[in-house]
């Protein structure tokens, strides 16, 4: 019938008895007529026996070494999954990383697969065998094992389904699947039946942790279909597919990130080149910023704010320090009681009034919110962390995420994606495998310049519970859609929000945002009537951690000055002038896309 690819984590073969369950699906896969490969992790705890035993001859082991040790962790499964599956009385071979065509670069414990050969894969499926493969491995041009790094056994399990054209990958774990948020800090949570490409990358960034992200890189680069499914049940678990279900709610889910520190460069320059300073600062760290907040500049100064993990902050902050040097004026500031709230759904393209929905729960529950940014599928806000689960709790219930889901997906995937003429499956096997080169590489899809659109900017305004709750619900009584929203942290006990909207809604805007600022003491807005967004569009913008020193090296380059920034794990967003924005994206195409 096809071809599916099973992924088996550590505590889903820990023990013989697991080992042996694991078998008999791969058998009973392959006795629907399916051929199969299985992707197995290190069993258990091994991999943090590895280490301590390590820890135990050595406190500085080499890298290559460690590679060499923590690879006898998936050799030691697969060996004992091929010995079962003969047990049961089915045909396996057990292959390491290299015997199977892995190629990596040389860069130990977190390296990036460059090539995968399929033709032993292929010899074996169709001499009958279950290829039972190690995940988390491969080998350089020089035979040297190599890892993958965290997350590695998915990467594997998703690049092997992506080269072999794959009708399904299937990551067995120990949840049901994916859930509208983590059911261990809200009771109600539900199973997602089917969540995009775009929805998964965005949560497993945010810290959703049933799937890695490089392992969805995958899947979106080479349209591979995931399911993320339960090896303790039948259950049919959460399918992870090029676009979500189109009866789906607006909110797919919530995500949160607890340890978090957020960073404040104050009183910058507003000239051209002063992002690029920054991020390149950043970039030569390597540091994953989300969380970008630029508001407009005002008395020709500027002000960026951001996230980073809260481990991060120290070299963070070394670099704060040496961009203000460089530019020779700023100050840095900074706070690590805080945590990221963020809301993800495909349908927020295309419904008016869900962030407003968002704030209202918040201010509801009486939590306030230090940061907003947003993209087109996702709203994130910085909130206090003492209060961080009341507010996933009471953002959860006014989604109405409990609720109960449709059924499962049944329609398949080959179906679902049009792929099932056998020519347009040799087209995607082509493209593929002349990808491997650059599998693990950013990949920008587009670069687009929007030259509709107008910023609304609304300064001094109370910083309390509700304040954006109140204006974002005026705005979406108008039915006028809201693009990109960024609110920085209060630093003087008022806050600044600025948002864009269609240049034809902007009267509209105006007539309803004044009637709110005027309830504001001491508020006043401003807005621009013609701006420029550019966006990046792409997989990977956020982990790989140069993406914001290219862009804004670029804009630098080109004179250009950045009003307001907005991230996400798969847009970067920027305003700029209007006059600007030609030039800005011919910068932009020249560097991603040339």
């Amino acid at each position: 019938m096809g071809l599916i690819v099973q992924k088996f984590g550590g505590t889903s073969v820990a023990t013989a008895e697991k080992i042996r369950a694991a078998a008999k699906r791969a058998i009973a896969t392959k006795a629907e007529g399916h051929d199969v490969v299985m992707v197995v992790s290190a069993r258990g705890k091994k991999t943090d026996e590895l280490l301590t035993l390590a820890a135990e001859v050595t406190d500085t082991p080499p890298t290559r070494e460690m590679d060499m040790l923590l690879s006898t962790g998936e050799q030691e499964s697969v060996a004992l999954m091929s010995m079962a599956i003969q047990d049961l009385g089915e045909q396996a071979i057990s292959l390491t990383g290299g015997q199977i065509g892995i190629v990596t670069d040389s860069q130990h414990s977190k390296a990036r697969i460059r090539q995968i050969s399929i033709d032993r894969m292929r010899k074996h499926l169709a001499d009958g065998a279950i290829v039972v493969a190690c995940g988390f491995q491969g080998v350089d041009d020089e035979g040297n094992i190599t890892t993958l790094g965290r997350g590695g056994s998915d990467t594997t399990a998703t690049a092997l389904a992506a080269v072999l054209k794959a009708d399904e990958c299937q990551i067995y774990t120990d949840v049901e699947g994916v859930f509208t948020t983590d059911p261990r800090v809200v009771s109600d949570a539900r199973k997602i039946n089917t969540v995009s490409h775009d929805e998964m990358l965005e949560l497993a960034s945010l810290g959703a942790g049933v799937m890695h992200s490089r392992s969805i890189e995958f899947a979106k680069k080479f349209d591979v279909p995931l399911r993320v499914r339960p090896s303790f049940s039948d259950g049919i678990g959460t399918l992870i597919a090029p676009h979500g279900d189109e009866h789906a709610p607006v909110v797919t889910g919530l995500a949160l990130v607890a340890k978090e520190a957020r960073v404040t460069l104050a009183d910058l320059p507003d000239r051209p080149g002063v992002m690029s300073v920054i991020f390149s600062k950043l970039a030569s760290r390597k540091i994953p910023v989300d969380m970008v907040v630029q508001n407009v500049g005002t008395d020709d100064k500027a002000e960026v704010s951001f996230t980073v993990p809260e481990d991060d902050l120290a070299a963070t902050l070394t670099a704060a320090h040496a961009a203000i040097a460089e530019l020779g004026a700023g100050s840095v500031h900074s706070g690590t009681n805080v945590a990221k709230l963020s809301a993800v759904g495909d349908g927020m393209r295309s419904h008016s009034g869900v962030a407003a929905q968002m704030f209202r729960s918040l201010a509801d529950a009486g939590v306030n919110i230090e940061m907003i940014t947003t993209s087109d599928i996702k709203i994130s806000v910085l909130v206090n962390r003492d209060v961080a689960h009341k507010a996933l709790q009471t953002v959860h219930d006014g989604f109405g995420l409990g609720r109960p889901d449709a059924g499962p997906p049944s329609i398949g995937f080959r179906q679902a994606l049009g792929t099932t003429d056998p020519a347009t499956q040799d087209s995607i096997e082509s493209q593929v495998v002349g990808s491997l080169a650059n599998m693990e590489d950013l990949v920008v899809s587009d670069v687009d310049l929007d030259e509709r659109q107008s910023r609304i900017s609304i300064h001094h305004i109370p910083d309390k519970p509700g304040v954006c709750a109140d204006l974002f619900e005026a705005v979406a009584e108008g039915d006028v859609m809201v693009d990109m929203i960024v609110q920085n942290v209060s630093r003087d006990g008022s806050a600044e929000v600025s948002f864009t909207v269609l240049r034809d809604d902007v009267d509209r805007c105006l007539l309803l945002v004044r009637e709110m600022v005027s309830q504001w003491e001491g508020a006043d807005l401003t807005y621009d009537r013609e701006i420029d967004k550019l966006t990046v569009t792409g997989i990977g913008l956020r982990s790989h951690t140069g993406v914001g020193d290219m862009l804004f090296r670029a804009l630098a380059e080109a004179e250009v000055n950045v009003r307001m920034i907005n991230t996400s794990e798969v847009r970067l967003a920027v305003v700029v002038g209007a006059e600007s924005g030609q030039q800005a994206a011919a910068s932009l195409h020249a560097v991603f896309t040339h």
